[in-house]
């Protein structure tokens, strides 16, 4: 098993703290799948998942995670820290 990623960014935008763990630029292709979020739930509410993947493989991985701006930018990195665990760990 690879290593989890850190947390590259974390930037407020909207209603969201946008946790960022890889560069949106090494994929092929990003999406919010509906069962990373339901999974993502169970973390934190009302959060989603973005996952990307890259060009010529057909493995998806998170991308960044958005919490809820409510929970406190502390709060958020560790609720998408645990929810990248849950996903790939």
């Amino acid at each position: 098993m690879a290593a989890l990623p850190s947390v590259r960014a974390v930037t407020k935008s909207g209603d969201y703290y946008h946790v960022r763990f890889r560069d949106p630029d090494e994929f092929a292709e990003i999406r919010t799948p509906a069962w990373a979020t339901n999974a993502a739930a169970e973390v934190s509410t009302g959060s989603r998942v973005r996952m990307g993947r890259r060009a010529g493989g057909d493995e998806w991985r998170v991308q960044s995670v958005l919490i809820d701006k409510r929970v406190g930018r502390p709060n958020a990195e560790t609720q998408a820290k645990r929810i990248l665990e849950m996903i790939e760990g």
